[in-house]
């Protein structure tokens, strides 16, 4: 990262309920390999990020969690909002008295266990070297379709220069605080249209840098999800130890 990046803050919104999931608990607290997905996004958080602070935006009625799943050594846990951006927001507030404008701050999907470090630190690199910031992406590989509203399709769309937006998301925390405060204002973009950290920061008129991502940092939303996020992250273990087996 550039020499003026004095700290680095990891948000981590984790307030939703995931009902898309259609299980007894929030998506976040399910089983995945010997610990959860919560678990293996710290982790993994951690492994590649050491040294950062973390904000753990949790819901205030979360009764689940569990705080010896986070390995970090500066954490807090923030109130999450009724919306993701909302959790984000406060995350940042909650931190105002600490952060300076130039500290570097990622945010990244609770539901998206197999980022890997690789990815992690070459995004917070291209973030931390961009005015407007940066975000992993993958381009899209599918053809599209665009529906008429009554579930057929009503035309084939160009998908050359279409992306597909991951997490994390980083950017300097004096621009992300301007981008999702002047969003959530009246006569701003409106929490329904702020999916991501990028899309208030393009509100600016600023465009941040797209960086390419590997295609399985895929974020559990629905039931089958789970099952393939187990999948890659298996499939990763083998090939490590067989990598590592050749190399002895």
């Amino acid at each position: 990262m550039t020499p003026d990046v004095q700290r680095l803050w990891l948000i981590v919104p984790a307030a939703g309920s995931g009902r898309r999931m259609g299980s007894a608990v929030a998506k976040q607290y399910l089983p995945l390999g010997d610990s959860t997905v919560m678990a293996q996004t710290l982790a993994t958080l951690h492994l590649a990020f050491p040294g950062a602070e973390l904000c753990l935006c949790l819901g205030e009625d979360d009764e689940t969690f569990d705080s010896a799943v986070v390995p970090f050594a500066r954490w807090r846990r923030v109130a999450g909002g009724e919306e993701r951006v909302h959790s984000v927001n406060q995350a940042l507030d909650a931190i105002a008295a600490e952060a300076s404008a130039q500290d570097l701050v990622l945010v990244h999907d609770v539901a998206r266990p197999c980022v890997t470090p690789e990815d992690l630190r070459r995004l917070a690199e291209a973030a931390a070297g961009h005015e407007a910031g940066a975000l992993l992406a993958a381009p899209v590989a599918d053809t599209m379709k665009r529906d008429d509203g009554h579930g057929r399709v009503a035309s084939t769309q160009e998908r050359r220069g279409l992306w597909h937006a991951q997490t994390p998301q980083g950017f300097r925390y004096g621009l992300l605080r301007q981008a999702l405060s002047q969003a959530l204002s009246s006569g701003g973009l409106g929490a329904e249209r702020v999916t991501d950290e990028a899309s208030a920061v393009e509100a600016l008129g600023l465009a941040p840098l797209l960086v390419t991502g590997r295609r399985d940092n895929i974020k559990i939303t629905h039931p089958e999800d789970l099952s393939l996020a187990e999948l890659i992250l298996t499939a990763r273990a083998v090939s490590t130890r067989l990598q590592e087996s050749t190399r002895s």
